[in-house]
């Protein structure tokens, strides 16, 4: 007897179908399962004849054969353990063959029949309802992340005996109701908030313009200035995700089993990856090509704390992902493509003992101390890095000082007015910032005065900067002038875009 159950399995963080053709025949009693499974999905033979026996139904005892079509890709993880249930209680009747069609089903089994969330359960619903099934059927664990998703039938459930009474029309399982997106976005609350931090000024103009333009930050100076402060408060003056970018984010963190509690995830990503975290940490690998902390980081922000800590090595492989906004992964028997579109924040001490420029510590570091420790950071790196920001230490005065900042929210609207003008710019491209413009489209959209062009010019001689470094001057120009409203690269919008990089010459000359 052969009955076919549909399910989905997981590339990259995209889904695809899959098959599930389970056969039972005469022959001498034994449980294989093809179609190119790995490991997990091999031992799910013991997961599933358990959780049927454990779960009052009874095993067929005849030689059942399980293939996973199509035959020639990977399939991987235990989600494929509810499936194959489901279709040897097909074959021994405990459910009607009938009521599989339409529906997909994924879900990892634990022995007693209890139905455990899996990875990829957004991907795999969306991939459902592309490919025009009426419903799946996924574990309760992963509703929550779901619950976004319309156009198809959700039915979480938690133990198998709640599908086959389903299936068999006993006591249908509940369905989702689909949550508005809108109302996911009222429920967020940011941790951090730019009226808390004291004084600083000059770094958080700073961080305005990389928000409003996508660019990548540097912050210098002495420890307790509030770098790391200032690096958390970023993703509170960033736009709201779009449903499409929110569904993007998910799927990533999805595949990675980095889901929150919540669910779908509304606020843009802050990822703070350790100065020991490793190549494929970073970067994403493994085995299975998992994505990394620059693609979980997509659409937020990553924040580099103690730049110099991390290995050069490590830190080299951020330049290919940083310029195309996606990085791939071959491994010898998976290769991925995951995007890691995302702003890199960074900070840094000045000096090895991090007081060389503090108006209240006095540093102890030779030149050679200080050159030697900045020379950690390739110059290639740099280059790719909009602003370099000083951060000053704080006077005792500006600490006690009993009033708030500007809040996040007000810093917000000027971001959203900026990105909005970007959005209006760049119709009908793939260019979403001002920091992803190619060498065409800034030829078109800066366009600069006359004063402002002799500025670069002499800028570019004085403080030798490269042709990448110059180029990114004339973005962040571009998103200074947005942020004024000005449709054309002014004298005052260069020279404050060069400021930015005046730490050049400074600390590294």
């Amino acid at each position: 007897m052969l009955h076919m159950v549909t399910s989905f399995g997981v590339a990259g963080i995209d889904s695809f179908p899959v098959r599930t053709e389970v056969n039972v025949s005469f022959g001498m009693p034994a449980f294989e399962i093809v179609g190119l499974p790995d490991a997990t999905v091999r031992e799910s033979r013991e997961r599933v004849k358990a959780a049927i026996v454990n779960s009052g139904y009874k095993m067929p005892e005849e030689r059942i054969t399980i293939n996973l079509a199509p035959a020639d890709r990977k399939k991987e993880g235990p989600c494929f353990d509810l499936p194959i249930a489901i279709g040897l209680l097909a074959c021994k009747r405990d459910v009607p063959g009938a009521s599989l069609d339409g529906v997909a089903f994924i879900g990892e089994l634990s022995l007693n029949g209890a139905i455990q969330p899996v990875r990829g359960a957004l991907p795999m619903t969306l991939a459902a309802r592309h490919a025009g099934l009426k419903a799946i059927v996924l574990p309760a664990g992963n509703a929550m992340e779901v619950r976004c998703v319309d156009g198809i039938t959700i039915l979480p459930a938690s133990h198998i005996s709640q599908v086959v009474d389903h299936l068999a029309g006993k006591k249908p399982l509940e369905s989702i109701t689909p949550v508005p997106y809108t109302q996911l976005l009222s429920e967020r609350t940011f941790a951090s908030d730019f009226m808390h931090v004291k004084g600083q000024t000059a770094a958080k103009r700073a961080l305005e313009i990389a928000a409003a333009g996508g660019h990548n930050v540097l912050l210098i100076g002495p420890p307790g200035s509030g770098k790391t402060l200032l690096a958390r408060c970023m993703p509170s003056i960033l736009p709201d995700m779009s449903f499409e970018e929110a569904l993007e984010v998910t799927r990533i963190h999805s595949v990675s089993g980095s889901i929150p509690e919540s669910g779908l995830i509304t606020e843009r990503p802050f990822r703070a990856p350790h100065h020991t975290a490793s190549q494929p940490s970073l970067v994403g690998g493994g085995s299975n090509a998992m994505p990394g902390e620059i693609s979980r980081a997509h659409n937020g922000v990553l924040f580099l704390d103690e730049l110099p800590e991390y290995s050069r090595s490590v830190l080299e492989t951020l330049r290919q992902p940083m310029e195309d906004g996606f990085v791939t992964i071959t491994r010898a028997n998976a290769t991925a493509v995951y995007p890691s579109s995302f702003t890199l924040v960074c900070s840094m001490n000045p000096c090895p003992c991090g007081n060389y420029g503090s108006r209240t510590q006095t540093c102890r570091c030779s030149a050679v101390d200080i050159r030697r420790y900045l020379n950690r950071v390739s110059g290639p790196l740099l280059d790719r890095i909009d602003l370099h920001v000083e951060v000053v230490s704080m006077e005792a005065s500006e600490i006690a000082a009993p009033t708030l900042s500007e809040s996040s929210a007000s810093i917000r609207e000027r971001v959203c007015a900026a990105r909005s003008i970007q959005a209006e710019r760049f119709k009908g491209t793939s260019i979403r910032t001002n920091a992803r413009l190619d060498a065409r489209s800034l030829s078109v959209h800066c366009k600069l005065t006359p004063g402002a062009n002799a500025i670069l010019q002499q800028a570019c001689s004085v403080m030798s900067l490269s042709n990448r470094a110059a180029t990114r001057v004339i973005k962040v120009a571009r998103t200074i002038a947005d942020l004024a409203g000005a449709s054309t690269i002014s004298e005052s919008h260069l020279a404050e875009a060069i400021q930015y990089r005046s730490l050049d010459r400074k600390y590294w000359s």
